[in-house]
């Protein structure tokens, strides 16, 4: 019997070694830290093998294949012991992709995907399409597969889990931007990271589809390298270049496979980047064959997601806007862009080799103060102060809400968009958008 181990035992991990003990093989789970008690539950229902808190070297050099969780590099020392022994790690996504013959929708980009993967499901589901969400959003792909099968999967992929996909393959592939992020993860080599999303093409036929941004500098060049087998179906704010989808003269428009335009006002998002997140998620549905009413519709009324430019509150005049997904420097860019009113703009917490040049016009243009959240805040100064906004040094949530309520007059909008990953302070993304929703509800 061959032998699966799994490193990670959250959401992908205990999905992955549920599937593996479906289709038969001998499965141990291992974790470093400390496994959440319901994927404890998951595992001993399924009567998987798993140790938290450690790794037990031989009972994982002996396996015959490792899936690995998205979030361990690959320079973590059982990591290299693996490598060194010849033996083949995947993702979670590389081993459901064998179990199923369903259509994958996959997206993919630096900014943008948690929005564009989730107004797809939406449009899916309102359209009455038996569709599972999964990826770094939804529930595990692999533990779909194993229990409940879906028709489509729309699958939001992160660089880190398109880096262990070799023969996984989209049946519709969206690439929204290519942007500098994760890049401690990646030698601080730009290149390597431009690498990894573009493995999003891969594997990809003639019968598939290719959804990409016509304006992005890397992806235009990038494009150049690759032998694409895919209909391509590009984008952009304006009509150009052969994009099949655009805004034009207040219309958005698609033009392949079936016509279809709307009126622009009528999109639930605004902003200048959730135009590009609409043309991606209105193309791909297109592609399925979703009927243009119900394109029309879901895209009029889509909710929006938790964290992205969520209006939290008003008090005393002062808007209150969570933007935590805001995890890099383009991010932020594009939320300080949809500002309409001067802002308090909240950034700072664990740096990933931000070059922060990019946004230091939007913010002498847009911000009436910056308030710099973060366990260490000199990259921030060193970057800001220069710009004689005024600047506040916090390093809890606590401080930073009060900050934000001494600095804010009546009519300005208060912005957590923090451009950097929250491990320094927080738990995870969610943790600090929830405090900062807590304690601005309850000014």
């Amino acid at each position: 019997m061959k032998k699966i181990v799994v490193l990670g035992a959250a959401e992908s991990g205990a999905g992955a070694a549920v599937l593996a003990k479906k289709e038969g093989f001998s499965v141990f789970v291992s974790d470093m830290g400390a496994i959440k008690e319901r994927y404890k539950k998951l595992l001993d229902d399924h009567q998987i093998e798993w140790e938290e808190g450690h790794h037990t070297e031989e009972k994982i050099l002996d396996a015959d294949e490792v899936i690995k969780s998205p979030g361990i590099p690959d320079e973590a020392p059982m990591i290299q012991k693996i490598i060194q022994k010849g033996i083949h790690i995947i993702s979670e996504i590389e081993f459901a992709g064998r179990y199923t013959t369903s259509k994958m929708i996959c997206i993919t980009g630096s900014n943008g995907k948690t929005t564009t993967t989730s107004l797809i499901y939406h449009i899916f589901k309102e359209a009455g399409y038996d569709a599972g969400l999964a990826g770094n959003i939804g529930r595990s792909l692999a533990l779909q597969v194993a229990e409940e099968p879906h028709e489509y999967y729309i699958i939001e992929l992160s660089s880190f889990q398109l880096d262990n996909m070799y023969d996984f393959r989209a049946n519709v592939a969206i690439l929204l931007n290519i942007t500098p992020d994760h890049l401690d993860r990646y030698q601080n080599n730009m290149q390597n990271y431009v690498d990894a999303k573009m493995r999003i093409v891969r594997n990809q036929t003639p019968e598939d589809a290719f959804i990409y941004w016509n304006d992005d500098p890397i992806i235009s060049r990038e494009l150049k390298k690759y032998d694409i087998k895919a209909v391509q179906l590009p984008f952009s704010e304006l009509k150009e270049r052969g994009s099949i989808g655009y805004i034009e003269e207040g219309q958005y428009v698609i033009e392949k496979p079936t016509p279809f335009n709307m009126e622009q006002e009528s999109l639930s998002l605004s902003g200048k980047h959730n135009i590009y997140n609409s043309l991606a998620a209105g193309i791909a549905s297109n592609v399925a064959g979703i009927k243009k009413e119900v394109i029309r519709k879901s895209l009029s009324d889509f909710p929006g997601v938790e964290h992205r430019l969520e209006k939290v509150c008003t008090v005393g005049g002062v808007l209150y806007v969570n933007d935590s997904k805001a995890t890099n420097v383009d991010a932020c860019w594009y939320a300080l862009e949809s500002m309409k009113t001067k802002t308090i703009l909240i950034i700072g917490g664990k740096d990933k080799g931000n070059d922060y040049d990019p946004i230091k016009p939007l913010v002498k243009e847009k911000c009436a103060g910056l308030v710099y959240l973060g366990a260490d805040n000199q990259k921030l100064h060193d970057n800001f102060d220069a710009l004689g906004i005024p600047v506040r040094d916090t390093h809890s949530m606590k401080e930073c809400v009060e900050a934000c309520y001494e600095m804010a007059e009546p009519g300005m909008t208060v912005l957590l968009s923090p451009c950097c990953a929250s491990f320094d302070l927080f738990k995870n993304m969610e943790d600090r958008g929830d405090q900062f929703k807590t304690l601005a509800r309850n000014l």
